[in-house]
Formats: structure tokens, C-alpha cells, sequence
């Protein structure tokens, strides 16, 4: 298939473009840039440093990757950006390089980065996520696979948000969101099981009773984090949902995320 650059983009002859790449009109690639089979770069797009771009992904006018951590700690070290295959990274999206010698900012496989959305310095995306409009991940971040994050969020540096889980719009996220869990708020607060994109996910009914039963246990009941630990542990089936659920839980650092006070709401979403 070859290689389509248009006249008025600017390329560097040490960049290392694979068939089917399309380079659009005043689009700017620079030394170091690897972009993989299909990948389109649309107009207007940067990316330099040190930047691996997988297979056909679409990369829409005015994105910026591979800039400067915006970090104090930064001191002019190598580091890293590899972005996997099949993603759709909207317009004017910011992806920024990793802070520390050799490290990485990673995103994953088939995720969705909509208009305006950042993404900092050391985060980690895993794979099928959808990330909406102006949404800012700060520093060191960690986004778990199928999770949703609704527009105009700010999530806090260090903060995981977990697998299959949601977001609401204009939240304030400052802890960690398990997974399989639906949240909202300023600060962010969950608000009882993501059923719907459970169902839609193919979870099977037995799994998200599970789900729910844990939720109970943690979020509903009297008992602390390590107390309900154990009492899940031992009332509930060790599927591997349940299982991930309790380890993201034991490993976070900045504190997990409760339930809205006087929230009525969860009773009926199985």
C-alpha cells in the first residue's frame, strides 16, 4: 500500500512509518516516532519524542502527542509513549510523555479518546475504554480496562479507576473507583453497580449478584474495609470477578471511594 504523506506535512526521514500510514496536510512528525500498518494522522497533528503508535488508529486534526511531562520533577530524561492498535484519538487531544528515565505513558488497544482530552504524564490505559470530551487525567493515573468516564471529569494524580466500571459527567475524582462500579459527584462517590454496562458486557446473572453482594458487604454495612474483606472471603464464591474486585481494593494507595450518604437508589438495578 505505501505511504501517503501530503506535501505540506513535515516528516522526519528518521521516523518510521509502516504501509498504509496516512499523513494529512501540515501535520508535523518528528525523529523517534514509530507509527504502525493503516494508522491515519489527520491535519494539523504534532507528535514528537520518543513515540510508538500501533495499527490503524485515526488521529484527528490538532492532536499533540509525545509532549513534555508538565511536571516539576521532569529534567530533560528519555522517556516513553506507546499507544496500542485500533484506537480513535479525537481532536485536540494531549498525550503527554512519561516522567523518569525510561519510563512510559501507555495506552492500550480499541480505546476512544474524545475532543479535548488529556492524558498525563505515567498513566496507564488499558484496553476498550471510552474516555469523553475534556476529560484530564492527571499524573500516574490508571484506567482499567471497558471503563467510562463521563465529560468535563478531572481525576486526581495516583488515582486507579477500575475495570468495567463509570463515571458520571463534571466529577471530581480524588480516590479510587472499584471495579464494576458506577460513580458521581463532586468529590466523586459511588453510587451501587454498573448493571447496565454489566448486562451489556455479558457478565453473566449469577456474576453480578456476586457483584452486588460484595457491594453490600463493603459499602452497606457497618463493618471496615478489612473486616468486609474477610467477610466476603469467606460468604462469597471466589470468582475471578470477586477476586479483582478485593485485590484493587487491598492495593490502593489513595483510598477507595464510598457510597453517596442516603443513597436509596440500589435496591433495583439487578
Amino acid at each position: 500500500m505505501g505511504v501517503s504523506i501530503h506535501p505540506t506535512a513535515i516528516v522526519s526521514s528518521k521516523a518510521k512509518l509502516e504501509d498504509g500510514v496516512k499523513i494529512d496536510p501540515y501535520s508535523i512528525i518528528r525523529e523517534n516516532v514509530s507509527i504502525g500498518k493503516g494508522t491515519e494522522i489527520g491535519p494539523q497533528v504534532l507528535i514528537e519524542g520518543w513515540v510508538n503508535i500501533g495499527e490503524d488508529c485515526t488521529i484527528s486534526k490538532g492532536v499533540h502527542i509525545g509532549g513534555l511531562p508538565q511536571d516539576t520533577h521532569y529534567k530533560g530524561c528519555k522517556s516513553f509513549i506507546k499507544i496500542g492498535n485500533r484506537n480513535l484519538i479525537r481532536e485536540y487531544t494531549t498525550i503527554h510523555r512519561a516522567t523518569g528515565e525510561g519510563n512510559v505513558t501507555q495506552i492500550g488497544d480499541d480505546n476512544f479518546l474524545m475532543a479535548y482530552s488529556h492524558v498525563a504524564h505515567n498513566c496507564k490505559l488499558e484496553d476498550g475504554i471510552v474516555i469523553a470530551s475534556f476529560v484530564a487525567l492527571a499524573g500516574y493515573v490508571t484506567i482499567e480496562k471497558k471503563a467510562i468516564i463521563g465529560g468535563i471529569t478531572g481525576i486526581h494524580q495516583y488515582v486507579r479507576v477500575g475495570a468495567y466500571s463509570i463515571i458520571g459527567g463534571c466529577s471530581k475524582v480524588i480516590k479510587d473507583i472499584p471495579p464494576y462500579m458506577k460513580a458521581d459527584g463532586h468529590p466523586a462517590t459511588l453510587w451501587g453497580l454498573n448493571s447496565i454496562g454489566l448486562r451489556r458486557a455479558n457478565f453473566p446473572p449469577k456474576t453480578r449478584i456476586l457483584l452486588k453482594r460484595a457491594y453490600k458487604i463493603l459499602f452497606k454495612s457497618n463493618l471496615n474495609t478489612t473486616e468486609a474483606l474477610k467477610k466476603i472471603k469467606k460468604e462469597i464464591d471466589t470468582i475471578q470477578e470477586i477476586k479483582h474486585l478485593c485485590e484493587f481494593i487491598r492495593k490502593s494507595q489513595r483510598g477507595i471511594s464510598k457510597e453517596k450518604q442516603g443513597n436509596s437508589t440500589f435496591k433495583n438495578e439487578l
